[in-house]
């Protein structure tokens, strides 16, 4: 049972923590336009965020295309719509499926080593060490891992739609005989750039999103060796949840604008 005490200390805590986070990307922000760039850190954070991704993207996607169109064509095939499965199933992964199920991906592996890197390095004083020697942890660390999923959180979810595609065509050939060309034609029919563009937009926020909160979470505890274990999960489930409430408000603005 919560006391009125216990609600006006958790609701205060929350407010602090809020506060925080927008203090702490506030400042992240400003050290993106600081000179000089750190390149080297920032191509090595891409290479980590992106490249050791694309194996469980890869699997993900492929699956992910072909069970939808196993399923989804029975159905459609009732109703004497079959030919619209191609269609159907690329639009759903484009619009909705393909960045919420990649960016929960990428949240899951990049963002839980984001932070249990810096939460290590920050118990083990090395983010201390790295201030009293004259470099600037936020700089090095945090914008170059923003940036990094900011970046490489797009590139895979269009390569995951594709890979995607590529599951469908392999799904819908269980039964029917198409060329790979005319299935790719059917497939973008009534797909237009004002569908396209929301979507690839809201990638970029999710990648921002998910290299906040797991960099705040890693770089801003002081649990010591608990706090690693804590800053990891905290960083997992904040992304997690960033990226519905980020989709939602998407749609609803792109219901609106268009």
């Amino acid at each position: 049972m919560f006391y009125p005490e216990q609600i006006q200390g958790k609701l205060r805590d929350f407010l602090i923590e809020i506060a925080n986070l927008a203090s702490f990307t506030v400042l992240t922000i400003k050290y993106m336009f600081r000179r000089p760039f750190e390149y080297s850190e920032f191509r090595r954070q891409a290479y980590e965020a992106g490249y050791k991704s694309f194996f469980l993207i890869s699997i993900t996607a492929l699956i992910m295309g072909l069970v939808l169109t196993i399923q989804t064509r029975p159905v459609m095939a009732e109703f004497g719509a079959e030919s619209w499965v191609p269609t159907m199933v690329f639009i759903s992964v484009v619009i909705e499926i393909g960045p919420v199920i990649t960016a929960l991906l990428f949240a899951g592996k990049v963002g839980s080593r984001i932070g249990a890197e810096l939460s290590s390095m920050r118990i083990t004083e090395q983010i201390d060490a790295m201030e009293v020697s004259g470099v600037y942890p936020m700089k090095y660390l945090v914008v170059t891992r923003v940036l990094a999923t900011t970046v490489m959180l797009p590139v895979l979810v269009i390569y995951a739609d594709f890979l995607a595609l590529l599951g469908s065509y392999i799904g819908y050939t269980f039964h029917n005989n198409i060329s790979l060309w005319l299935f790719i034609r059917e497939s973008f029919d009534e797909l237009y750039f004002r569908d396209v563009i929301p979507a690839t937009i809201k990638t970029f926020v999710f990648g921002f999103f998910i290299g906040i909160l797991s960099c705040y979470k890693g770089y801003t505890t002081n649990l010591g060796a608990e706090g690693v274990g804590l800053a990891t999960n905290s960083a997992v489930i904040l992304s997690s949840l960033s990226i519905f409430i980020i989709d939602l408000i998407a749609v609803q603005i792109t219901q609106i604008i268009l």
